[in-house]
């Protein structure tokens, strides 16, 4: 369904009749800081960014571009990695930048409302002083959102024992886009009727912009330790982490970089880690000072008689700290090394790790195309980090077919197209592999009941049967809402 063609000086005037001019930006120079997020391969400036401080504005907002049939797209800090959020040339960026309050915190009940330009850090910040903390922790937590986070049911190095975004809140708000404010979840732990909190939660600003979120803290564990162990072979890696969960045992944190990771992320922050290994472990275990002794010693011997090298417990915090600063930096640290990197982000069965390794390095070498591997092992996560240089014609395509190969790779294993970095753009028509028609139909429904004109961040993360059948993946079916501009992608 094609929308109608947008009056721009009618919609700047309305939107200056809502907010301040100066929170109203439309000329080229203002908008190219907004023309992407994290997967900056896919540019494109927006008719206008908005950027709103209070509630009352964003509902006047959504209302007025649901009354002109204008396509909006939410934004937090823009560190998203899939496209999601992507400006359309027709429609508006909704910036959520300035709505960045830490409402109320109760250390009692242990939860925290804040707004969803909070910075995922700020809240473990704020909390500190009651011994507390938020738990999931993405590699971008001093810059990524709350925000952004529950649109795209972040994850992190912890949440292999403490669960995605989803498992650590309890309640948000959302703005639908004929401007109702809705709350889903509750005050307490569970609340009756259809898990409408878990729908919202990764449905990457398809269903309505978050205003306010609730989350969940834990109380500081009494110890924590982490150990570092070397392999000189990755398949040997990826069997010890099965084998430490085999063990009935599981850590907070389960994480593997392979040797490139490794070199480019000692590289730049100096972490101590091995350099002539192929691949590295870290292993961080919580809890009780007894319980914690006991696992550090069961896992000392699982991953020796697992094959590593060697294996290093950090001897103090300050060590424990550097080397968790090691693998945050990896992607970063990756960029050193390469003019650019495509960074994937599919989950798999543990069991199938070293299998889709083992395929990983055949593509490589296939496609020719360098890969670093940093990624979530304990709960399947893979972040595999391909080398390219955009610059070289046709390059970028090729490593976009090899990074479809790896996703379609995991969902032939029983795995997922994505773990925590949401579908967007980079990933739709992985979605035609991975669901069927019926389920996509079903997709649509939902949207549809949400967002009748699909005017909220069109054209992402579901695709339309047409494209899927485009793709080789199903038959065709009309009448889907989608956004041409999106097409090419």
């Amino acid at each position: 369904m094609s929308l109608p063609i947008i009056d721009k000086t009618l919609l700047i005037s309305r939107l200056e009749y809502i907010l301040p001019a100066d929170s109203v930006l439309h000329q080229a120079e203002d908008l190219h800081p907004f023309e992407c997020d994290g997967l900056s391969a896919y540019r494109n400036l927006p008719l206008a960014v908005v950027l709103p401080d209070r509630i009352e504005q964003v509902q006047a907002i959504l209302k007025l571009c649901h009354e002109l049939n204008v396509p909006v797209v939410a934004r937090g800090a823009g560190t998203g990695l899939s496209g999601g959020a992507l400006p359309l040339s027709d429609g508006i960026l909704l910036s959520l930048a300035k709505f960045k309050d830490i409402i109320d915190i109760d250390p009692v009940q242990r939860i925290a409302r804040v707004q969803p330009g909070v910075r995922n850090l700020a809240i473990s910040e704020a909390v500190s002083q009651y011994d507390l903390y938020y738990a999931p922790d993405p590699s971008s937590q001093i810059a990524c959102t709350i925000g952004g986070n529950v649109a795209e049911n972040s994850g992190g190095v912890h949440c292999l024992k403490y669960g995605l975004t989803i498992h650590n809140i309890q309640q948000i708000k959302i703005i639908t886009i004929e401007g109702e404010l809705l709350t889903f979840g509750g005050s307490g732990l569970d609340s009756a009727g259809y898990d409408l909190l878990a729908l919202m939660t990764g449905s990457e600003g398809m269903l309505g912009v978050i205003v306010e979120v609730t989350v969940k803290l834990l109380p500081k564990p009494e110890s924590t330790q982490v150990i570092l162990a070397a392999f000189d072979d990755l398949i040997k890696a990826g069997e010890a982490v099965g084998n430490i969960i085999s063990a009935g045992i599981i850590p907070a944190g389960l994480e593997m970089m392979d040797k490139l990771a490794t070199k480019a992320a000692e590289d730049f922050v100096h972490a101590g880690y091995p350099l002539d290994a192929e691949a590295i472990l870290l292993c961080e275990l919580d809890g009780s000072t007894a319980e914690v002794t006991e696992y550090i010693s069961t896992v000392q011997n699982i991953l020796k008689e697992s094959g590593a090298i060697d294996v290093r417990v950090a001897q103090d915090e300050a060590e424990r700290i550097t080397f968790w600063k090691g693998r945050k930096a990896a992607f970063p640290a990756v960029g050193r090394i390469s003019p650019d990197y495509y960074c994937m982000d599919g989950t798999i069965p543990r069991k199938h790790l070293p299998l889709v390794l083992k395929t990983m390095a055949e593509l490589s070498a296939e496609y020719n195309l360098p890969v670093a591997n940093v990624f979530h092992a304990g709960d399947g996560n893979l972040h595999p980090l391909i080398l390219y240089d955009a610059n070289i014609p046709g390059e970028l395509e090729r490593t976009e077919e090899f990074g479809g190969k790896i996703l379609e790779l995991c969902v032939e294993v029983g795995g997922s197209i994505t773990g925590e970095h949401g579908v967007g753009v980079e990933k739709i028509n992985q979605m035609c592999v991975q669901f069927n028609t019926l389920e996509l139909n079903q997709f649509h429904a939902i949207k549809d009941a949400f967002d009748k004109k699909g005017l909220l961040n069109p054209g992402k993360a579901v695709p339309t049967l047409h494209r899927c059948a485009e793709f080789g993946a199903m038959h065709v079916h009309h009448g889907e809402l989608s956004h041409p501009e999106l097409e090419r992608f």
